[in-house]
């Protein structure tokens, strides 16, 4: 549904940009070359001007349905929870937060069995 929905959205932008540069500006824009047609350029106007009004309208629903939809899914769940794959444990009288888990996050340190291992090389001076 979500999907469907996102793909709509997007054709609406992709319809709404192009309807956009279509119209007659001052400068003239894409629309310029005018000549003899079967709309005169007041009509044009009026049918594009409405086209991009339908347009717009359809463009701000979609976003307004993307944004509940994502805040429906999102109920709860913080950022943390998602990256963590659990729920962080609470102290039961909020004195302090709980400790971090940093195991395999912080490199090993510098004074294990190969502490030569990753030393920079310095120039002998000859």
């Amino acid at each position: 549904m979500e999907n469907v929905i996102l793909i709509v959205h997007l054709l609406l932008a992709l319809a709404l940009i192009g309807v956009v540069l279509l119209q007659r500006s001052e400068g003239g824009g894409l629309g310029m070359g005018g000549g003899g047609g079967a709309m005169s350029q007041r009509a044009a106007a009026t049918a594009l001007g409405k086209i991009t009004w339908g347009l717009a309208i359809g463009f701000i629903i979609t976003s307004i349905t993307l944004t509940v939809l994502a805040a429906s899914d999102a109920s709860g769940v913080s950022v943390m929870d998602r990256l963590s794959g659990s729920a962080p444990a609470t102290d039961t009288n909020n004195s302090a937060p709980a400790p971090l888990d940093t195991d395999g996050l912080l490199p090993p340190p510098s004074g294990g069995n190969d502490a030569g291992a990753d030393a920079p090389m310095v120039p002998s001076a000859d």
